[in-house]
């Protein structure tokens, strides 16, 4: 089935398609240097719309469809990577706090993450879990009318600038896993707070880092859905940012292509344009090719989540096999522009970079096809899984 975007969706991706070229596009090899985000561009891309346009209109959204989202996203990762996080995290924390922060907070936080005048970040990897991300011990102890939250979390995407996190803390038994896992809506500008930056290859301006918490005081008002269960309830949105993530690495990827082609119809080698060459063009047309599937597993995906339909498996799908293929198309491409595609002038290497990091962030490659085996074949796929071992000897 080929998904083809209604009228209004053709005018949202017009719309974004024309600010990402003309305000993002040309600056974004200067940008990528920085450390920060442009807050001017991101209050400029929520006038247009263009952040969380799936969040209720309540809020000061549209009310869109995530395969909207999804179309802004591969536009502005079409011209900068970086700038498309905000939208992607945008959609993901949006949606998180629609559905499981109280009224107040909603109210208060979500119209400005929507006109682009806050950041909403996520606080659940700890240095000791990675791909166990059950495996938490940032703890969060009553206190009073509230709750005191003590430990680190790390490989936070806006760690350094995001003004609010949501924040996954053990509520339970230490060894509970999964159960026992809280989240709490934290102000990052309250007290006992420490932010530190990575200083990593690429995505540098989404300011990757850890947040320290010693003693930080949050209301009970501030939990997230129930107490101890935050985890299995939550994290389902992760099945939405995944896709999201796939459009992502196609737009970078495809912005890449694109310049290719457009390179290898001028640049002549013994006599002739060297899009003449076999060797040129079929490396080329198997990325286009495989761009033209991706993006229809993508769009598939959202159209699933829509129409409120399984889709945690097209959305691990998404997340192991985009990111890695368009690292491979934007290599490509940097090679096809011989030497001068190693110098910095072009931007190959900085979207390789960029994209890399998402063959990490939000479960590796592995913890994905482990996914879609569970769901597949169940839990008997999950070879850590004590209750899937157990049945087996059954």
């Amino acid at each position: 089935m080929q998904f083809q975007p209604t009228e209004d969706q053709k005018a949202y991706r017009d719309t974004a398609k024309r600010f990402a070229s003309e305000k993002l596009a040309p600056s974004y090899l200067e940008r990528s240097k920085g450390q920060v985000l442009d807050r001017a561009k991101l209050k400029e891309m929520g006038s247009l719309g263009l952040i969380a346009p799936d969040l209720p209109e309540r809020f000061g959204g549209l009310g869109e469809s995530s395969v909207t989202a999804g179309l802004i996203t591969e536009e502005i990762a079409y011209a900068d990577f970086n700038v498309s996080y905000v939208q992607l995290v945008g959609s993901l924390m949006g949606g998180m706090v629609a559905k499981h922060a109280s009224e107040d907070i909603s109210a208060e936080w979500l119209p400005k993450l929507i006109a682009g005048d806050a950041v909403i970040g996520i606080g659940l990897t700890e240095p000791r879990g990675g791909s166990d991300v059950a495996n938490l011990v940032l703890r969060a102890e009553k206190s009073g009318n509230g709750w005191r939250l003590n430990g680190e979390k790390t490989s936070i995407s806006f760690a350094t600038q995001a003004d609010a996190v949501v924040v996954f803390a053990r509520t339970g038994d230490p060894d509970s896993g999964s159960k026992g896992v809280s989240a709490f809506f934290v102000d990052l500008n309250e007290k006992g707070i420490k932010r530190t930056h990575f200083d990593d290859i690429g995505t540098r301006p989404v300011g990757r880092g850890s947040l320290f918490f010693d003693d930080v005081y949050v209301p009970a008002e501030n939990m997230m859905a129930e107490e101890g269960r935050a985890f299995g309830k939550i994290m389902v949105g992760f099945d939405y940012s995944r896709a999201l993530i796939g459009l992502e690495c196609l737009g970078a990827a495809q912005a890449s292509v694109d310049e290719t082609w457009a390179y290898v119809q001028e640049r002549e080698a013994f006599g002739a344009p060297i899009v003449q060459y076999q060797g040129v063009s079929f490396p080329l047309a198997e990325a286009e090719t495989k761009l033209t599937m991706m993006r229809q597993l993508c769009y598939y995906t959202l159209d699933l989540r829509d129409r409120g339909l399984p889709h945690t498996a097209e959305a691990a799908m998404c997340k192991w096999y985009l990111p890695k293929t368009a690292c491979e198309i934007i290599h490509q491409c940097l090679i096809l522009h011989g030497h001068y595609g190693y110098t910095t002038d072009l931007p190959h290497h900085q979207r390789y970079n960029d994209v890399l990091g998402l063959q990490l962030g939000d479960g590796t490659a592995q913890v994905q096809k482990l996914v879609i085996a569970r769901e597949k074949a169940g839990r008997m796929a999950l070879q850590y899984d004590p209750m899937a071992r157990a049945a087996h000897k059954k």
